[in-house]
């Protein structure tokens, strides 16, 4: 630094130390250089920003030029092009239409970015872009740090700077503002001797005033704080707002991406590439029938663009639009993606093979080819799902075929090319009604099914499997209808009738088997009963009406063991229902006589049993079924609380046998079964010991009562 006492001519020698610097730097360049030099004014203390990577010479491919930095007073020698933004796109050397602020080689997911040969105009104030711009040719760069205004060309920074802080300015061009510069103290996102232009604080920023923008991290992106920061200053500016949505887009924070997206497009809504990469953050957040529409109306706003085609062809191919994806992915002009190609055609060969097996009913073969199919990249096709979910309900896999049809990939309200696409020869949205139909038809659920087949019907006015189906479910809820009256009025042989026609039109429904099995009961034909009864279960093997009938069948041909198998199974699905428990426990003894054992007591149900000695105890654990014995004594405290609550229990599981038993006035029982401590809780099967348990609370003992009740 010069000191005070000199005159300012004394800087021409400091002058001519930098022009040599600069020769010996300028002679190591490449030849292929700019037209111009940006010069970095750097702050005697500590320099303003950190050195700028090289720009390629845009169109040559020449190499870029290398930068360089000084001790105090000196300044970079870096190159870089005239920077300007253009709101329209320009077409690269492949034919596709890119735009402002596009990220080059993104994939077909990821936000717009700029596309080669685009530049833009920094205003006054404003950070430079973090984003990386490509020349025609291949040439690329990246900046990663904020700039201060350059000052004219060609002008190199003369004068001294004063104890005072101001700057004594010799050689500085007429056009630079006549403000006075000042030294800075350090404050803000400056350090101390940072040259602060005009007097301002650091960083501000006013119509009147452009201030020097924040100097970002050394990261170049300046982490989360610093993007919600410039997200929320750059309101005003769309590009600000859609590169500060960029960098939430690419940490995964698709919701805040999207928001500054909406907000861009506000204020630019003519601009295809805020569209384009609106349409990603959708993707991100599994909202493909919106990514779809602002897709399409990124085409429509430039039908050129090469982006919003390819990205718009991948969003079809997830839905399982084989059509549609080719129509984008091999738009005119537009350079073919291999890749994408070949998973378009695997994807078209699965679904063409799940379409022949399905018209010979093979249904095995479908749900192999939809898997197929969804696995090479038509994961979120409504269609597909629903016609794994039809295969499976042919298959008489009815509980999975419904949670299939409830958990389908949500199908939005389709744009016009969406709704036109076929499935099966069938409108695709048309199929999804098709498939649904069919299910609630096979879960007794009559008239969703004729909403759901009108629904599809209304879709597809042409398709003649939509219309026999409508047909035919119309007619069976009817003789659904008409069976459940004549049932009602205890007109059972017209009932069976009834529901005879509604099988002929749908010869797979449990529902219409088991009432007409409640028919042939109430009629005294139990062989019949019991062969509609396994009619319906082979179809839907869980159907808890079809195993009642057929163990109520079982029990008049006396056929205990058949009987005893299906109230267990019902006992588990229904284990508070108090007559299924009976109709086991009567089982059960009826099943025991029939093999010639004895049965001590046949009562079901009532209050917990007092024993009075040792045979008394034996005959009754060796019932049927399952005993709880409450081992006591009347005076102790634990026993008193817990003893209501056993008789509670015994009313809420009336097929099981409550005893009790107190070891003081029954030392005998207490010595054979080695009870020391009360209250003491044993639990007896067919007379068998499994489980004891000392002092337990209420719901560990409900909680064993309940597991050994089945």
């Amino acid at each position: 630094m010069s000191h005070p006492g000199k005159p300012v001519t004394e800087l021409d020698s400091v002058t001519d130390r930098f022009r040599d610097s600069l020769s010996c730097e300028a002679a190591s360049r490449d030849a292929n250089k700019p037209d111009f030099r940006e010069l970095d004014l750097g702050s005697p203390v500590s320099p303003l920003r950190t050195a700028h990577h090289a720009v390629g010479a845009a169109g040559n491919g020449g190499p870029a030029a290398s930068s360089s930095s000084s001790s105090s007073g000196s300044f970079s020698g870096r190159t870089n092009p005239v920077s300007r933004r253009s709101d329209s796109g320009h077409t690269n050397s492949n034919g596709n239409n890119n735009h402002s602020g596009e990220l080059s080689g993104s994939s077909e997911n990821s936000p717009t970015a700029t596309g080669g040969g685009n530049t833009r105009i920094l205003k006054p104030g404003q950070a430079r872009s973090d984003s990386i711009y490509s020349g025609q040719n291949g040439g690329s760069s990246s900046s990663s740090s904020s700039a201060v205004n350059s000052p004219p060309l060609n002008v190199l920074p003369t004068g001294n700077i004063c104890p005072s802080g101001r700057i004594v300015k010799t050689g500085m061009a007429a056009n630079r503002s006549s403000r006075s510069d000042v030294l800075g103290s350090g404050m803000g996102n400056y350090g101390h001797g940072s040259i602060i232009r005009g007097g301002g604080k650091s960083g501000s920023s006013t119509p009147d005033s452009p201030g020097i923008p924040s100097v970002r991290s050394s990261s170049g992106i300046g982490g989360e704080g610093n993007v919600a920061k410039r997200g929320a200053t750059q309101g005003s500016d769309p590009e600000e707002l859609k590169r500060a949505g960029n960098e939430h887009y690419k940490r995964g924070h698709f919701a805040e991406a999207l928001g500054l997206y909406d907000r861009a497009i506000a204020l630019s809504p003519a601009s295809a590439a805020y569209r384009s990469n609106r349409a990603a953050a959708l993707t991100g957040l599994g909202r493909l029938g919106e990514a779809v529409r602002e897709c399409e109306e990124a085409v429509r706003l430039d039908p050129n663009y090469g982006r919003a085609h390819h990205r718009l062809a991948s969003l079809f191919l997830r839905l399982g639009q084989v059509e549609n994806a080719r129509k984008h992915l091999c738009y005119p002009g537009m350079h073919l993606d291999a890749c994408e190609m070949h998973k378009l055609q695997l994807v078209e060969k699965h679904i063409a093979k799940c379409g022949d097996v399905r018209r010979i009913r093979d249904w095995e073969s479908v749900v192999r080819e939809v898997d197929a199919a969804i696995a090479a990249g038509a994961d979120s096709s409504p269609q597909l799902f629903m016609c794994r979910a039809e295969a499976l309900l042919k298959l008489h896999q009815i509980d999975d075929a419904e949670s299939i049809s409830i958990h389908v990939p949500k199908s939005e309200p389709l744009t016009i090319s969406s709704s036109q696409a076929k499935f099966f020869g069938m409108l695709s949205e048309a199929y999804v009604y098709f498939v649904r139909a069919q299910i609630e038809m096979a879960l007794g659920r009559f008239e969703n099914a004729v909403k759901a087949a009108e629904k599809a019907s209304q879709m597809d006015l042409r398709n003649v499997e939509v219309a026999v189906l409508v047909n035919n479910v119309r007619m069976v809820a009817r003789a659904r209808v008409r069976g459940n009256d004549l049932f009602k009025s205890e007109r059972f042989t017209e009932a069976c009738s009834a529901y005879g026609d509604g099988l002929r039109l749908d010869p797979s429904n449990s529902v219409l088997y088991c009432n007409r099995a409640a028919c042939w009961f109430k009629l005294g034909q139990w062989e019949r009963s019991i062969e509609d009864s396994n009619d319906a279960l082979k179809i839907q093997p869980n159907y808890t009406k079809a195993l009642l009938r057929r163990a109520a069948s079982n029990s008049k041909l006396e056929r205990w063991e058949e009987a005893v198998k299906d109230y267990e199974v019902l006992r588990k699905e229904l284990p508070n229902n108090n007559e299924v428990a009976e109709a086991l426990f009567h089982a059960q003894v009826a099943l025991k006589k029939s093999r010639g054992e004895e049965v001590y007591n046949l009562k079901f149900g009532g209050e917990v049993e007092q024993v009075s000695g040792l045979e008394q105890f034996r005959a009754a654990i060796t019932l049927p079924g399952v005993s709880v014995v409450h081992f006591e004594i009347a005076s102790n405290s634990q026993c008193k609380q817990i003893s209501p609550f056993v008789d509670t229990l015994c009313g809420r599981y009336p097929s099981i046998n409550f005893l009790k038993v107190d070891i003081q006035e029954n030392p005998t029982v207490a010595t054979a079964e080695n009870v020391r401590i009360v209250p003491t809780f044993k639990i007896y099967k067919n007379g068998s010991r499994v489980k004891e348990i000392v002092c337990p609370s209420r719901d560990m003992l409900e909680h064993s009562v309940r597991h050994y009740s089945f």
